[in-house]
């Protein structure tokens, strides 16, 4: 087949296929006009069969007309054919709906033509006030029906002419002026409402098929929003995979690094240790940042909101970003304010983070300005730099996962792309607003809008500022556990693992799974020799859960001995489960000092409860 020939083929299935929606928005807005007709069927054709039955007796009854009689036997006998006569109900499919309007409009076409001779009849010149009575009672209730049937067009004609004719021609015989006057009337009549009926007919129409369109359309927007859900979800879901998968061997490398160091520490090799050590840790912090995206995502962060001093979080930035500011020959600016705010420092500082960290990045001269501004009942904290700026066309995108401004070769200086994103999660969470003004070329301005606090005096206040300021301890706490029994089922990990521990006096003891754990308590209650704390990675072998097999060893001892649960996991649900627990968790790869930090911390912890 030919490119034009293909071509050609493609466009035929187009046409066949508008040509069949068309057909099928068509039979819909048919099916919704018969049924509107069909509605109102019964009561017409009664109130039509009681009006002839009326008007057929009484002239009867005053003139002793046969005719009467066999008009008004007519009458009965055609609107009880058309009253008992199948009828169209919801039950019958659009694509009949055809049919069912070609019958009624062939019903009220013979209900009418039986309906026409009766003026002939009656109508005459002798008696000009039962004529004119006669005229608007007939006028009045053809007028009436004929707005029933605005729905059906070809029904409209069918029941409208042959009365109207009927009545019309009945005036005109008698030829008097009266009577051609009400002829004439009546014939204006007749094409007033047969225009008014068509426009209304029109109007109905195009509502309806509004409607339908509407209705297909938020069906199909309504398909399209599950499916960008749905690649959403399956993003997510793909990221956690893969996560994990990579936070695995990146941990076992971290733990084998760190005890590379610590053997290595004074000899020269030592500097490749460190090397190998920095880009360990620049990958576990993106993918770091992967995972506070998931956590955000799955609603486990919850933020703790109290009055926060600003310029101890400024200081704790300063600490932070100063000597990569240095680095760049960049000048930081961090103004101090003397203001307080309502927020979670944490969270507030995580934000702040990632839009000074993007600024530096994007930042080649001059520098970067942190500030905070009190405007009424809000604090405004600002981060300005003198940067690359962002293009309108762009300012809307830059919230987007994995999304970098004039980064197409993916510079791995630059990061993920996924900080302003964070940025977004926590102004939704914490309910700060962003807002962004930039200018292509001269820099960019972020404002985040957060309440404003009373200042807090007194020691309190002290002990936060001291607190809020303090870089994060760099050296390893005392109080170490002595016997650790760690449940993972990677081999790699469990030989690192036992490397870094021993390094710092740690006797550990590693199992594969719960049943071997079950094995090495057993052996360390007989030996008199208990375990002062269990390390459980959370996805074990076979898809056994590390959660609950690290609460069934902990309740075996009573409770006695502190659970840490290490894992790669970012998926959501997951992360919920465990922040439910309750249990302590690290996440995969691990920094040793962090690690030994943490278990201090709970031996600590657990020693001062009993």
């Amino acid at each position: 087949m030919t490119p034009a020939a293909g071509e050609t083929t493609a466009h035929a299935h187009t046409r066949t296929h508008d040509h069949a929606d068309d057909r099928a928005l068509g039979q819909r807005v048919l099916r919704e006009h018969v049924a509107s007709v069909y509605a109102s069927r019964r009561v017409s054709i009664a109130a039509h069969m009681a009006f002839a039955v009326a008007l057929g007796a009484m002239f009867y009854l005053q003139h002793g007309a046969a005719w009467a009689l066999f008009w008004m036997v007519l009458i009965v006998a055609v609107d009880l054919y058309v009253l008992f006569s199948p009828g169209w109900h919801p039950g019958i499919p659009a694509a009949g709906s055809a049919h069912w309007a070609r019958r009624y409009t062939w019903q009220v076409t013979l209900v009418s033509a039986a309906t026409a001779p009766a003026p002939l009849f009656v109508v005459s010149s002798q008696h000009p006030a039962i004529t004119t009575l006669l005229v608007v009672v007939i006028m009045s209730s053809w007028t009436r029906a004929m707005q029933a049937l605005w729905p059906l067009k070809p029904a409209l004609f069918g029941y409208g002419l042959p009365m109207m004719l009927g009545l019309i021609v009945a005036l005109a015989w008698q030829g008097d002026a009266l009577h051609l006057f009400l002829a004439a009337f009546g014939a204006a009549h007749l094409g007033l409402t047969l225009r008014t009926g068509i426009q209304q007919n029109r109007i109905l129409t195009d509502a309806l098929m509004l409607r339908f369109e509407n209705e297909a359309l938020a069906a199909r927007l309504g398909h399209q929003i599950a499916a960008t859900e749905s690649a959403s979800a399956e993003k997510t879901r793909f990221l956690g995979t893969a996560s994990h998968d990579l936070r695995q061997p990146l941990h076992a490398i971290a733990l084998f690094g760190a005890a590379l160091r610590n053997e290595l520490r004074d000899r020269p090799e030592g500097q490749n240790a460190e090397r190998l050590m920095r880009a360990v840790d620049a990958l576990g912090m993106s993918l770091d940042t992967m995972l506070d995206v998931s956590r955000l995502d799955a609603g486990v962060v919850m933020p703790v909101v109290h009055p926060v001093q600003l310029d101890a979080l400024f200081l704790r930035l300063n600490f932070t970003f100063g000597p990569l500011a240095e680095q760049k020959a960049l000048q930081l600016r961090v103004r101090a304010s003397r203001l307080w705010v309502r927020s979670d420092p944490e969270l507030l500082h995580r934000m702040l983070s990632n839009l000074v960290d993007n600024a530096l990045k994007y930042t080649a001269r001059g520098g970067v300005t942190v500030m905070a501004r009190e405007r009424a009942d809000a604090v405004w904290i600002e981060v300005r730099d003198t940067g690359m700026g962002i293009a309108p066309e762009q300012s809307g995108r830059i919230f987007e996962e994995f999304y970098q401004v004039g980064n197409p070769g993916r510079d791995r200086s630059r990061g993920l792309g996924i900080g302003l994103s964070i940025v977004q999660r926590l102004s939704r969470l914490l309910a700060h607003p962003v807002r962004l003004q930039s200018r292509f070329g001269r820099g960019t301005h972020f404002r985040v809008v957060v309440p404003a606090a009373a200042p807090q005096a007194g020691a309190a206040a002290s002990a936060l500022t001291e607190a809020a300021a303090r870089p994060p301890p760099a050296g390893v706490l005392a109080g170490l556990p002595r016997r650790v029994l760690l449940i993972d089922d990677e081999a790699d990990i469990r030989a690192a693992m036992t490397g870094l521990l021993r390094f710092h006096a740690i006797d550990v003891r590693t199992v594969a799974d719960e049943a071997g754990a079950v094995d090495e308590l057993a052996r360390a209650e007989a030996e008199q020799q208990p375990f002062d704390m269990l390390l459980c990675d959370y996805r074990l072998a076979d898809g056994a859960d590390g959660l609950d097999a690290g609460l069934r060893l902990q309740q075996r001892l009573d409770g006695r001995v502190p659970l840490l649960l290490v894992t790669g996991e970012t998926a959501p649900h997951r992360l919920q489960r465990v922040r439910e627990s309750g249990v302590p968790v690290l996440f995969k790869p691990v920094v040793a000092e962090t690690l030994l930090r943490t278990m201090s911390t709970l031996v600590s912890a657990q020693g001062a409860a009993r």
